[in-house]
């Protein structure tokens, strides 16, 4: 057997026993990276000239050259193979917001019954799945059913390993028989192509190498939910939809806060011990772990990489939390909202630009108030966000986004800017004309002097903004835990291209007539800040009076629901942006929406047939056998007391039934804009009256006839 993947076994036996040959180190030096095929691992086994093209297409973007395809294939068959890979497929991410992959085997017949391992360069470059079978919006019917997956080379290719062997996954883009992108991955490279050449011109001016290329860099924050699994099979609604669709607040849930980064169980440390190895097999940089806010909920964060590969990876890390949870006893949840009355499920996307030096364009440095190039860059966000804040609402608008965002443990519909004090005092001062910057944080004294002084950031934190500077990079804290972050991400990289075009033509103009670079580009962070201001909040964004003023004061948007947000998503404003940046097709946009629509119909209504169905056969004849037990108790006030509660709340959910099977079977008209907005408008409220009536009963139903596993006990099962 190959010995990284010797190495590999004994990590992952190591974590269930100590006492195997391998040790914590051998993890992290050894394992990590161990089941992707990286530059290095290419360069030794293919020529000089060959691995010099395929350099020049990852490093420099230079056009792929076909003809090294043959090539490139048999190494990374022979890598592959060598591991214990006896398939391939090509990975792509269709627009249902999971991945898709179908295998083929290397093995082909030689002939007098023999067989070869064989994988050609257009099997690396080209396969074809069908693309009728995925949601398209409208861009392929079933009789129009060839796509295409295309080789990402941007994307190492990497083994998922399985309980009899290993398949080699070659990171692919998928499209459509006439061009148009089916996934998400095609806009996300074509947005990162528009922020390069958009952000170098600017570098330039600025005394960057011609030779500069720029791309944004993300680490996503990934929240989620575990129960035992016994519990979720026997809640139809989990099983079903992925969040409960009833479940009588319990007397204890996360009041006490005494979840939050506390002592991780034991069986749920393990959980996270086998899922990070995997990752880091992967080459997933994770590096934190710990309890979120509500009880039962966790995190895991990697660390910075390029864009294109962090959205691959955060794939790959929901599949593994999932899959990897189910060996522990354990069901891993990703619903945004699994539990009403505690803390959602988000997915913090951490985003910034560098370039291939590793520079950081979003570093302040020291003195953020001389740094000229941070400024400019600084000020092209707030433009950017100002300007788009519809698109970024869009950009993570879903049915069950919705529970989520506006309560009060998530940011907030209405997009704003979180600064800082620091930096909103430096661009205060700016406008103003002062200049320069407030006092020094300083040191914190603690009070002993056993303890060390602490560094005093300049700034707070805002869990309640949106969209927050955290030092280096601004955190977009609304997307949610289930989805892709493509096109939250590539909504970043095409409104900032857009915004940094725009300063650099002022920038440039400035220059030609004279005006010195200092100077030049006071006045254009001076005027972009004055004018797009308006979109920086450094206070509370859960107040009702902040959303007055947002509305009322500063004109700013409150797509309060997913539907409010998606009919805006094919705005001209929108549709030229993408177009002028080459990210979007107006035929792509327009069946971007025509899914997000679809998408929300089809949750909420298999949320309301889910909750019809528990209701009637689950809940309500389980109120009924408990009546039964009480008509025979006698004929105490206690008993007569008890009867008409039930009673009154079986009556409430009977007729609540009722209402919910009206709306399911309306469904709100042919079009699926009409069947959207039927579901929100009718189908949602009726869910909501068949909950209430229900949760009343769980309060007063003999646990022993209640039908479904309680918060109670899912909650708190360790």
């Amino acid at each position: 057997m190959n010995h990284d993947y010797d190495v590999i076994s004994a990590a992952r036996n190591w974590m269930t026993d100590p006492t195997q040959n391998a040790t914590p180190q051998q993890i992290v030096t050894e394992v990590f990276g161990s089941d992707v095929l990286t530059l290095d691992q290419l360069k030794a086994r293919l020529s000089k000239p060959v691995y010099k093209s395929l350099q020049a297409t990852l490093e420099r973007g230079d056009k792929l050259d076909p003809s090294i395809a043959d090539t490139v294939a048999l190494a990374m068959k022979t890598w592959a193979m060598e591991r214990g890979a006896t398939h391939y497929t090509h990975w792509f991410q269709p627009l249902t917001g999971s991945t898709a992959e179908k295998h083929d085997s290397f093995v082909s017949p030689a002939g007098d019954g023999l067989a070869m391992a064989t994988f050609s360069g257009n099997e690396l470059i080209q396969a074809e799945p069908d693309a009728s079978s995925f949601p398209s919006g409208g861009l392929r019917a079933t009789f129009e059913a060839r796509g295409y997956t295309a080789w990402d080379p941007s994307s190492p290719a990497f083994l998922m390993r399985h309980a009899n062997g290993a398949t080699l996954c070659i990171p692919t883009v998928f499209a459509s028989w006439t061009g148009e992108a089916l996934d998400n991955k095609t806009p996300l490279l074509r947005s990162t192509e528009a922020l390069n050449k958009a952000v170098t011109p600017a570098l330039h001016l600025f005394g960057a190498s011609e030779g500069t290329r720029v791309g944004s860099s993300l680490g996503a924050e990934q929240e989620y939910f575990l129960i035992a699994e016994e519990y979720f099979y026997n809640r139809p609604d989990l099983v079903m939809t992925g969040r409960t669709l009833f479940g009588a607040t319990p007397p204890r849930g996360q009041e006490l806060e005494d979840h939050y980064f506390g002592a991780i169980p034991d069986r749920v440390l393990s959980f996270m011990t086998d899922a990070e190895t995997q990752m880091y097999a992967l080459g997933i940089p994770v590096k934190t772990r710990h309890n979120e806010v509500a009880p039962g909920q966790f995190e895991i964060a990697p660390i910075y990489e390029n864009s294109n590969v962090a959205a691959d990876h955060q794939q790959l890390i929901m599949q593994i939390l999932r899959n990897t949870a189910r060996k522990f006893g354990l069901v891993c949840l990703m619903h945004e909202k699994p539990f009403a009355g505690v803390n959602g499920s988000g997915k913090h996307c951490n985003w910034s630009m560098a370039t291939d030096k590793g520079e950081n364009l979003l570093e302040p440095g020291a003195t953020p108030d001389k740094n000229l190039q941070f400024l400019f860059f600084c000020s092209a966000v707030i433009k950017a966000v100002d300007e788009h804040q519809d698109l970024l609402r869009i950009s993570v608008a879903s049915a069950s986004n919705d529970h989520r965002l506006g309560a009060n443990e998530a940011p907030p519909a209405i997009i704003s800017i979180f600064l800082g004090s620091e930096l909103t005092e430096i661009l205060d001062r700016l406008e103003s004309g002062q200049g320069g910057r407030g006092p020094e944080a300083g040191f914190l004294g603690l009070g002993s002097s056993v303890l060390p002084p602490l560094p005093r950031h300049a700034g707070d934190r805002n869990r309640t903004s949106p969209f927050a500077f955290t030092g280096n990079k601004f955190e977009f804290r609304a997307a949610g835990s289930s989805q892709s972050i493509s096109m939250p991400i590539t909504v970043l990289n095409t409104i900032v291209a857009d915004a940094v075009s725009a300063l650099t033509a002022d920038l440039q103009a400035k220059l030609d007539s004279g005006l010195a670079i200092d100077d030049a580009v006071g006045e254009i962070v001076k005027a972009t800040y004055s004018k797009h201001k308006r979109i920086i909040f450094n206070g509370d964004g859960y107040s009702e009076e902040w959303h007055v003023e947002a509305e009322k004061v500063r004109g700013l948007l409150n797509l309060r629901t997913s539907l409010d947000a998606i009919e805006h998503l094919t705005d001209t404003k929108n549709a030229d942006l993408f177009s002028k940046y080459g990210v979007l097709t107006d035929r792509e946009l327009a069946a971007r929406q025509e899914i997000m629509y679809d998408i929300y119909f089809k949750t909420v209504n298999i949320e309301g047939e889910t909750t019809e169905y528990i209701a009637r056969a689950m809940i309500l004849p389980a109120s009924v056998k408990y009546l039964k037990d009480l008509y025979g108790a006698g004929n105490s006030k206690a008993v007569k007391g008890v009867i008409a509660e039930v009673e009154a709340a079986a009556d409430e959910l009977y007729d609540a039934i009722g209402g919910l099977y009206t709306q399911n079977q309306a469904l709100g008209g042919e079009e699926i804009h009409e069947k959207a907005h039927h579901m929100r408008d009718h189908v949602l409220p009726a869910m909501s009256a068949v909950r209430v009536a229900a949760d009343k009963l769980e309060k007063i139903v003999a646990e022993k006839h209640w039908p479904l596993p309680t918060y109670r006990q899912m909650l708190f099962v360790k």
